[in-house]
């Protein structure tokens, strides 16, 4: 048997939240419940008595809560969590009131700012007020086009607070990028900053905000964050207006609206791989309840601990993140590229913020290793508890890596879960041990299961990742999706009445979870989902290109994306072609859709009914076999994929 990494000592674990909570259960339900799958045995078994239990153990702060726990258990989608239930996402965050450090924001350029609890929720009356002033109501859209700091926080906050729904973009997306995600929810207000910095480099917002406010007539009022200016020029911005005019700054009191337990909380986004992203609504309480199962018992945090996770505000683990408030603990924010000014940056910031949960991105700890950064020899890290890293799956060696060079004794967990779900399928626990390579469990209360191509239940082999029992946190819906066919079609298209994930993984013999990819088209570079959809509409633009197709090979242990591209007749694939498509796409989308091969070919494969098939083509390029060939138009295109020696290196 595979001998683990790390072991949690007994003490440990006797000092843990969940153990804690399994004392309880134990007491008040005649249980004997002593060990992880024993828990999460039970909280699939008596699932609604689980959640409950949560409820309770959790503190979960509400006007009312009625006495159904779930109605129609048995309907996916359909399935409605807490129907009597109202309550409010931001009085739960903002529940504590003292001096305690709330948030600590860090930037690349060493700039530190911190809010206590009480500040945090001054600071959210005052937009809150200035928001209810301008005529935002519940279920209206915010939109924030924002870096990672705490006006972004304070955004949501202040939005939830009236149950209006926030959603975000991080400033490297281009134009066409937020348009084609702004543009669908039709926010009333957009919050913005002039400018964020990345890599050493100061870049300009406002540029785009203009371009962006001009094409979503729905926006009344922008409000612009200085950031990287004190008295930034935004005379150009029709309705804009800076921050501090904005506020109301004799508000001390936040007004929080009592709202259904599935009232909409987010709007977040999928990939675009078939065109536009599709816009998937959160409700409040089904984010609130699995987030705090995910940070009280599976990672847990307390009052005491300081929680880290470098992200941006357009990914989900930014949500995340910010719901540890409801913990009562420290959020340390950050915004800039992770290696600036120097690799050991982030470690430098964890040492000097006494950071006890580290979370970061499996691409980013294979990178600290090959700049052959060793924390554990250069920083002071006796605070430090627990890493988490997603966006892919962790290597076998940054495993290795990180109990070697960073610390011995902690708990690394990988998670996986989606922006699908705001949350995890499986993720960590910290009172089992840790395997190479491996998720520690799947998610108390998550019927997750890998099913073979018969759709059967297995173990130890290869299949899909599918959840057989509502949960919480399942998407409310789609924007603009009257009918539900389009969220029906996402999950539920593949297995009748069970949610289908997408990822392709195992459970393995010590009851963990092994995730070997996405098991469709989604390229996924550094961790970050990208749908191929959003490169097409920008290659589309460079007048050589007729069309081309788009898949992630893997290489290093990470993804890169490699681009076909078919040109006109007579036109040859330069260098200096090259560059103008990669400066197109890195223009208008992020640096992180630009191709790290761009390749010509003299066609592309399609379906009959004329869609373009990266899943054959990636195999194709893979050396794996194309089954169903049938269903292609021109099927000896494909062959023009084999062999290719570009991808050999």
């Amino acid at each position: 048997m595979t001998a683990p990494l790390w072991t949690p000592s007994q003490a440990r674990c006797n000092e843990t939240r969940i153990m804690d909570f399994m004392q309880q259960l134990n007491q008040q339900h005649g249980l004997e419940l002593n060990d992880y799958k024993s828990l999460y045995d039970w909280s699939l078994s008596s699932n609604e008595t689980f959640w409950d239990a949560l409820w309770q153990y959790a503190g979960v702060i509400a006007s009312h809560k009625g006495d159904r726990v779930l109605e129609h258990p048995d309907r996916m989608p359909g399935a409605r969590w807490y129907p009597e239930a109202r309550l409010n996402f931001a009085e739960n965050l903002l529940r504590y009131r003292d001096d305690k450090p709330a948030v600590i924001f860090r930037g690349e350029d060493d700039t530190r700012v911190e809010l206590s609890h009480a500040e945090l929720h001054q600071r959210v009356a005052q937009l809150a007020s200035a928001l209810r002033r301008q005529g935002v109501v519940a279920g209206d859209r915010v939109s924030g086009f924002m870096p990672n700091i705490a006006e972004t926080l304070i955004g949501m906050l202040a939005t939830a607070s009236i149950g209006a729904v926030w959603s975000s973009c991080s400033p490297d997306f281009g134009i066409n990028g937020v348009l084609d995600r702004f543009g669908q929810v039709e926010p009333k207000v957009l919050l913005t900053t002039d400018g964020y910095r990345y890599n050493g480099k100061v870049l300009n917002s406002l540029e785009r905000v203009e371009g962006i406010v001009k094409q979503i007539p729905s926006i009344e009022k922008v409000v612009v964050v200085p950031f990287i200016s004190a008295q930034p020029d935004i005379s150009a911005i029709d309705r804009a207006v800076l921050l501090n005019d904005y506020v109301d700054t004799d508000a001390n009191e936040i007004e929080f609206e009592q709202l259904p337990f599935d009232h909409p909380l987010y709007i977040m986004y999928s990939s675009g791989t078939t065109g536009v992203p599709k816009c998937i609504v959160h409700s409040a309480g089904g984010t609130l309840l699995q987030h705090l199962k995910e940070h009280i018992l599976h990672t847990d945090v307390g009052r005491d601990d300081r929680l880290f996770y470098y992200t941006t505000c357009g990914w989900m683990m930014w949500n995340w993140l910010v719901s540890g408030l409801a913990t009562g603990c420290t959020l340390v924010l950050f915004d800039g590229s992770p290696f600036a000014p120097e690799p050991e940056y982030l470690w430098d910031v964890a040492e000097q913020e006494r950071i006890s949960i580290f979370g970061t991105s499996a691409k980013y700890i294979a990178a600290l290793e090959k700049a052959g950064v060793k924390p554990r020899e250069s920083h002071d890290l006796s605070a430090l508890k627990a890493v988490l890293s997603t966006g892919s799956p962790l290597a076998h060696e940054s495993f290795d890596y990180v109990y070697r060079d960073i610390k011995a004794d902690l708990q690394l967990s990988s998670i996986s879960g989606g922006t699908d779900i705001i949350s995890c399928f499986a993720l960590g626990c910290p009172i089992r041990p840790v395997y190479a390579g491996e998720l520690q469990c799947r998610g108390l209360g998550m019927a997750v299961e890998i099913y073979n191509d018969a759709g059967e239940p297995v173990i130890g082999e290869k299949g899909e990742l599918v959840c057989t029992h509502p949960f919480p946190s399942m998407p409310i819906g789609f924007w603009n999706d009257p009918d539900g066919q389009k969220y029906h079609d996402a999950y539920f298209d593949q297995f009748d009445n069970i949610w289908a994930h997408g990822d392709y993984g195992e459970i393995t013999a010590q009851d963990g979870l092994i995730i070997h990819g996405r098991s469709d088209a989604v390229l996924n570079p550094g961790g970050v989902r990208i749908g191929t959809a959003e490169i097409y509409r920008q290659v589309e633009k460079v007048e050589e290109v007729l069309e081309s197709l788009c898949i992630g090979q893997p290489w290093n242990n990470d993804v890169r994306v490699v681009l076909f591209v078919r040109l006109r007749d007579g036109v040859e694939l330069d260098e200096a072609l090259i560059d103008r498509i990669r400066s197109t796409i890195r223009a208008n989308t992020t640096p992180r859709h630009v191709p790290a091969k761009v390749i010509q070919v003299t066609d592309i494969p399609r379906t009959i009914s004329g869609k373009i098939v990266e899943l054959a083509v990636r195999k194709v390029v893979l050396g794996e076999e194309v089954k169903n060939k049938d269903a292609l138009a021109n099927p000896e295109a494909l062959e023009l994929f084999r062999n290719i020696p570009e991808l050999q290196s």
